[in-house]
């Protein structure tokens, strides 16, 4: 199974996401769905209550739903419940919801949208511009965004030629990346900035953006030019690009005078005004 794991805006409300290139489907975080519709604060309990529920009613949407990896609160990927639009639908039909059907008409939505982007690869550039404009992010980080965006789709195709799994060995080279420019991994860095389930992006300074982006790249072209096979060779290069970050890193503060590394999130730095 070819995937790639994304996360849905529902109202603003992250829903986890991963699409299966084989079979052209969409695959959704069963319990982020519980969680939008019923705004419970415990959806897990919630859906564990209602699936034994389905099974003692000879339903098959508990029986037949799947599980797949995805990132927990902490990053790490987690098996989680996960069920397709069809099979999300009979959930909704089984959850008393005011959102009921505007979370059907999104539902449609998503599963156009993919099939649009598949066609015109610009439409998603767009939609992630209109997502984060959304959120109240200003337009120049978030055309600093898109372009570190751009850099990791390019990055991740160099690792899928060398052989690197989705994933976790994904997370390992990240972490690797992180470390060797920030000093910190993916985990060490959300903690410093108060994060929980936000992505670490999304709660950068344009600088931390640009030095990130600067690691990336240069793993990139080192790839390019060395063709590593394997996580070991993989992480070696991580290694060189991030240094090359690294080092640029050192050079500014020591310019300025001050950390290029900052503990503060999205709002601290007040990333995000008035939507």
């Amino acid at each position: 199974m070819v995937q790639s794991t994304s996360i849905k805006l529902f109202q603003d409300r992250n829903i986890r996401t991963i699409w299966d290139e084989e079979q052209e489907k969409w695959y959704f975080s069963i319990i982020d769905v519980i969680a939008v519709l019923t705004d419970s604060d415990n959806p897990r309990k919630y859906w564990s209550v209602l699936k034994t529920r389905l099974k003692s009613e000879g339903s098959q949407l508990a029986t037949n739903c799947s599980q797949l990896k995805m990132p927990g609160a902490d990053g790490k990927m987690r098996e989680t419940d996960v069920a397709d639009a069809e099979q999300i639908l009979r959930l909704v039909q089984s959850v008393p919801s005011k959102k009921a059907e505007p979370f059907k008409l999104w539902l449609a939505k998503v599963g156009n949208d993919r099939i649009d982007e598949m066609a015109d690869p610009e439409l998603a550039i767009n939609r992630a511009l209109d997502f984060y404009a959304k959120k109240g992010y200003s337009l120049d980080w978030i055309n600093q965004r898109l372009k570190t965006i751009e850099v990791r789709k390019l990055l991740t195709d160099e690792w899928d030629k060398g052989g690197i799994k989705k994933g976790m060995e994904y997370a390992l080279l990240t972490d690797e990346i992180y470390s060797g420019w920030a000093g910190l991994n993916a985990r060490s860095y959300k903690k410093l900035k108060g994060l929980q389930k936000e992505n670490l992006r999304d709660n950068m300074s344009n600088l931390e953006l640009v030095l990130n982006m600067l690691a990336e790249v240069s793993t990139t072209e080192i790839s390019k030019k060395e063709s590593p096979k394997g996580l070991n060779e993989n992480i070696k290069v991580a290694r060189k690009g991030a240094a090359v970050a690294g080092n640029a890193r050192r050079e500014i503060e020591e310019k300025t005078g001050k950390s290029a590394i900052t503990g503060k999130n999205a709002k601290d730095l007040k990333l995000i005004g008035k939507k």
